[in-house]
């Protein structure tokens, strides 16, 4: 619960930083318009993450989230600059609690099992990634307007930099790895935000599988993939 806790007062800090800074947005005012303003240059977003495509004898277990941050450039293509392209760069980390162990087989080579003779007390998947944001956005703001309606969607590739298991049996048993064998290193989503000023609905829906080919001696679970469903914040 400790990441549950984490992410509400992140979302509680942030409430306040963004309200403060759309009233004094909306106070300035402009002895000229900006018309080559942009906007949405940094996000924030907090979610709950669900494994897809998953077999009869996998499951999740308990809160699976995951924290997201980043820079994105917005280029605007019209005139009007309400129709812009947006590239970045940004950070992932997200957390699966399931009950697919990563445990270490007769030979001493990582092994992803779903254990018959142990009892899981915790089990629990994490990951960090860079990630690269590109999408193409929608919205109905102006030079001086501070709350307004957006679309954006696209696709977002990642790397995961950083993959640790870790695992205890409520017999005592434990097994902990740091970067193992096995995931997809390389990840890609497709992503859209939807909402209106501050609080935007947020889906990543990934494209690539968890795992690579080969790793999982269960077929069936070869294309267990992640979605990410939560709240994205945007600050100028």
């Amino acid at each position: 619960m400790n990441i549950l806790k984490h992410i509400l007062v992140i979302i509680s800090v942030l409430w306040c930083f963004l309200g403060n800074a759309q009233i004094q947005k909306a106070l300035k005012v402009y002895d000229e318009v900006d018309n080559r303003y942009r906007e949405d240059q940094f996000y924030i977003s907090a979610t709950f993450n669900v494994l897809s495509n998953l077999p009869p004898d996998v499951s999740q277990s308990g809160f699976s989230g995951g924290l997201h941050a980043g820079f994105i450039r917005d280029f605007p293509i019209n005139n009007r600059r309400n129709w812009a392209l947006g590239l970045g760069l940004g950070y992932s980390l997200n957390v699966y609690n399931h009950n697919l162990v990563a445990m270490p087989n007769s030979s001493g080579n990582i092994t992803y099992e779903v254990p018959t003779d142990l009892i899981i007390d915790t089990n629990r998947f994490s990951t960090q990634l860079l990630e690269v944001p590109l999408q193409i956005r929608w919205r109905t703001s102006t030079a001086t307007s501070y709350k307004f309606w957006r679309i954006y969607t696209g696709i977002r590739a990642g790397y995961v930099t950083r993959f640790k298991t870790s695992f205890e049996a409520e017999s005592g048993d434990q097994f902990k790895f740091t970067n193992p064998e096995g995931i997809n290193r390389w990840r890609m989503g497709a992503t859209i935000s939807v909402g209106w000023n501050t609080w935007n609905f947020h889906v990543y829906y990934s494209i690539i599988d968890f795992f690579k080919r080969g790793v999982l001696s269960d077929q069936d679970r070869q294309n267990m993939s992640a979605i990410k469903l939560g709240l994205e914040f945007f600050i100028l």
